[in-house]
């Protein structure tokens, strides 16, 4: 199915929801890159992509393909001098961008070539994005936001069923200017599941293998890497890994304006007539995630921010 890009897709009942979709958009490493320098470069090219990129000219055919059809991205001019340009829903998936940079620049690394720190042009300053309630305005933690799902939520509806050939060279190879961690983190649609699955209570082996519907060499394969990363942490013991407790790190928490600003935009631009897939609370109210300096307090937008060259 092809996508409207100006305007929310009426979803079906009882097929894939906003989750999924968000996941089936963004949780691809190839995918990430390209939007990164769509986002950040305003690149339209396929040329460009194949310049920038170390991807073969079929796999990133695939990945315009699957963005268009979702209306991340519009096609444009003749067959073979096609450029595709970032729609409004495109433009959208800013935050989401502007946050996995924000993690890798603090948790993976720090600032270094090809990963730059960030300038707000609206105060001058080289700031770090802050998630804030838009209700009451203050700060957010994971732990004060309540989630669950909502009339269209569940696990089965919220894995993607259209899944993406995974890269068999390693997610960190490219280099540090590729988000290296974020891509091991959120480069499949099990990864991020996963992750989504650790933000609403999973902890053992057995959790996360009935919430993602996946493959026991899969969850295993996930939560070593996880642990690897120091996004999740196994309890202290001699248990085996079916068997032992895995609770998210500072590091792991530190994702949540990601999977956040992932969340908020499939259900800002992919409805289902049953309702929302999940139901977001902070102190009472519905939780609306926006994201501001950390320098002036104002919100954020893409067109306000541009990149700093590492010192």
């Amino acid at each position: 199915m092809v996508h409207p890009p100006d305007r929310p897709s009426e979803l079906g009942v009882g097929g894939d929801n906003a989750i999924a979709y968000a996941v089936g958009t963004v949780a691809d490493e190839w995918t990430l890159l390209i939007l990164r320098y769509a986002l950040r470069d305003g690149t339209r090219r396929v040329g460009d992509w194949q310049r920038l990129l170390p991807i073969s000219n079929a796999v990133l055919r695939s990945r315009l393909r699957h963005l268009s059809d979702v209306g991340v991205l519009v096609p444009e001019g003749e067959r073979g001098q096609r450029e595709f340009a970032l729609s409004r829903r495109g433009v959208g998936l800013w935050p989401f961008l502007l946050s996995v940079w924000a993690w890798e620049l603090t948790w993976a690394g720090g600032t270094r070539p090809g990963l730059p720190r960030m300038r707000h042009t609206a105060c001058g300053a080289v700031f770090t994005p802050v998630l804030v309630c838009r209700t009451c305005g203050v700060p957010v933690a994971p732990r004060e936001v309540a989630a669950e799902f909502g009339p269209s939520g569940s696990w089965p509806r919220s894995t993607p069923t259209a899944t993406m050939r995974r890269r068999s060279s390693g997610s960190t190879s490219l280099g540090p200017g590729f988000f290296p961690q974020s891509r091991a983190v959120l480069g499949d649609r099990w990864s991020a599941t996963m992750l989504g699955a650790a933000y609403l209570g999973a902890r053992r082996f057995a959790d996360f293998q009935r919430r993602l519907g996946a493959p026991a060499t899969v969850v295993a394969e996930r939560l070593r890497t996880f642990t690897a990363l120091g996004v999740l942490a196994p309890s202290e013991g001699p248990e085996p890994l079916a068997r032992s407790h895995h609770h998210l790190t500072d590091k792991g928490r530190a994702l949540f304006p990601v999977v956040i600003s992932a969340l908020d935009w499939g259900q800002r631009w992919f409805v289902a007539p049953e309702g929302p897939a999940a139901v977001l609370d902070h102190g009472g109210h519905r939780f609306v995630p926006v994201l501001v300096c950390s320098v002036c307090d104002e919100a954020l937008a893409g067109r306000t921010i541009e990149e700093v060259p590492a010192d």
